[in-house]
């Protein structure tokens, strides 16, 4: 998915995270202790204190308390004979999110750190990190091996690159040898996880987090940040950026300093977050509050403006499609519903008038709460979302006129590894124009009324439009290229 995809890296004030990569791409164990310190011991109680000390919350999406997982996995293990396990979620399955793997790349001991200080304190047997990215593990195994004997406990497990892949029941399944696909079962990973054993479950920023408030204690840690949400978050700005910023920062001043802008809107929180309109982009802060007050979360902290020369409502469309076809395929709303959903709302954006504005809303109504996990829930309200912020755009498009924008992709998606093209023969087009009617999301006309490309790359899902494009050529002057 992000499989080529390294990140650039910046901060705002001094970097925690990322300490050390302002004169070095990565840290080896040596440079990590240089740079950070060693690891003081924590047992589970004083961990347990500090976490809440810092009031650390999850940052793979939902913003768990930590300090509660520790105590639930806790008081489990104790109905388990003291057994537990350590899960470090590594999947990152968006690509619009690549902060873990600009972690797990560039500082993986911090994220070891993390995982081991838990493990202790639980005395957990097992730690293991779910990733999905080849250079990932390779960065990860390496990192493991410079710990010599300390590091055999840990396991590096890659799974396939899906969606849903970083769900806690789907990278459980999938570290157990199983399919990597949510449960469907209402089963809390810190009673019954990994082997059936109370597992500590989180993803790779909690962990890093936790090892420098280790190092510097909850005083220390609160000394940067909101005093009600202390410390440092990570950022994917335009899915191509890893910033590191206090807590309370302006969203604005962050897409500033990325070289961007809210343009027409910005979506906070990946692509099952929110749109954030212009207006509430400019005065959102970085923190829960500030952004529940604009009906959105920071999410897994990804951060995508949407820039004044694309089509809001085609690349929502987009999105729409590529979340339908990652749905785990084993249940009806996942299965049936969101093709249903993402097809709608490419009906509406094509001009299928009111009927297509209410079938948009109907199929987010009929996936609502039926899933076997959250997908569901969170692509339709990535829809809602959108049509709330973009009413004007997506009403033109019903209504057939469009909005004269280009659809350019600012929302990142994975590129097909070996794209076929369509291609136009201009000694034999006519300029018929019939060809945009079944690819608009492909073919532009020109003033004159021709295609505006020679060449457009063919995503998988248009290929059975795009050979339907070349048949309904009168002039022939269409031909898919390998």
């Amino acid at each position: 998915m992000n499989a080529v995809t390294r990140p650039a890296l910046g901060c705002v004030g001094q970097p925690r995270l990322l300490a050390g990569l302002d004169t070095a791409a990565y840290l080896d164990r040596v440079g990590h202790l240089t740079v950070h310190g060693a690891l003081p011991p924590y047992p589970a109680d004083a961990l347990v204190e500090l976490a809440e000390g810092i009031d650390l919350r999850g940052r793979g999406g939902a913003g768990f308390p930590f300090a509660r997982k520790l105590r639930a996995v806790a008081r489990s293990a104790r109905a388990a004979e003291g057994r537990t396990a350590v899960v470090v979620n590594g999947s990152e399955g968006e690509p619009s999110c690549l902060k873990d793997t600009a972690l797990l790349l560039h500082v993986p001991h911090l994220v070891l750190d993390g995982a081991l200080l838990t493990a202790a304190a639980l005395r957990a047997e097992d730690v293991v990190v779910g990733v999905t990215r080849e250079d990932v593990e390779q960065s990860l195994r390496a990192a493991v091996a410079e710990r010599g004997p300390a590091g055999s406990r840990i396991r590096v497990v890659r799974l396939p690159e899906r969606f849903v892949t970083g769900e806690g029941t789907s990278l459980v399944r999938g570290l157990d040898g199983g399919v990597a696909r949510p449960s469907g079962q209402k089963v809390r990973t810190s009673e019954r996880g990994l082997g059936g054993l109370p597992t500590l479950l989180s993803n790779t920023e909690t962990y890093a987090q936790l090892a420098v408030a280790a190092r510097l204690g909850a005083a220390g840690y609160r000394s940067a940040g909101l005093p009600t949400e202390p410390g440092t978050i990570l950022l994917t700005v335009g899915g191509s950026t890893v910033v590191e910023v206090p807590t309370g920062t302006s969203l604005a001043y962050v897409l500033d300093l990325c070289g961007s802008a809210p343009g027409q809107g910005v979506l906070v929180g990946g692509y099952h977050g929110r749109w954030l309109d212009p207006g509430a982009a400019r005065s959102a802060d970085l923190s829960r509050t500030s952004l529940a007050a604009l009906g959105a979360v920071l999410g897994a902290g990804a951060v995508l403006p949407l820039p004044e020369d694309t089509c809001p409502a085609g690349e929502v469309a987009r999105v729409a499609r590529w979340m339908a076809d990652e749905s785990a395929g084993q249940c009806g709303p996942c299965v049936r519903g969101l093709p249903s959903l993402a097809g709608a709302v490419e009906d509406l954006v094509r001009g299928g008038g009111r009927a297509a504005w209410e079938a948009v809303d109907a199929r987010m109504r009929a996936v609502r709460g039926r899933g076997a996990c959250s997908h569901p829930d969170g692509t339709s309200s990535f829809v809602a979302s959108a049509l709330a912020v973009f009413p004007d755009e997506f009403r033109d498009h019903a209504l057939g006129s469009g909005c004269g924008r280009r659809v350019l992709g600012a929302l990142p998606l994975p590129a097909d590894e070996n794209p076929e093209r369509l291609v136009v023969d201009w000694t034999l087009c006519k300029g018929h124009g019939l060809c945009v009617d079944l690819l608009p999301d492909i073919v532009r006309l020109d003033a004159d009324g021709y295609p505006a490309q020679g060449v457009m790359p063919v995503p998988g899902r248009l290929r059975p439009k795009a050979l339907r494009a070349v048949r309904r050529c009168p002039a022939l002057a269409l031909r898919i290229q390998e």
